[in-house]
């Protein structure tokens, strides 16, 4: 599974850095970006934690297909 931030809707609101900082942090316009964008099946909870976490619903997840599988 991997994420990516949806620029056009995140807001800066870093819930996804709280909770997965190794994944996210903040770019220099504020918003998500992810730091880290290596396979992670194993953290497949971790990333569903952050991507549900976001009020705006920019973190997307994404299957070993590029299948969208969050939200």
């Amino acid at each position: 599974m991997k994420a990516r931030v949806d620029l056009e809707v995140c807001i800066g609101a870093a819930a996804c850095v709280d909770i997965a900082p190794e994944v996210f942090e903040l770019g220099d316009d504020g918003l998500a970006q992810v730091i880290n964008d290596k396979d992670r099946a194993a953290e497949e909870d971790l990333l569903l934690e952050a991507a549900e976490g976001c009020p705006v619903q920019a973190v997307i997840l994404e299957d070993d297909e590029g299948n969208q599988v969050y939200p």
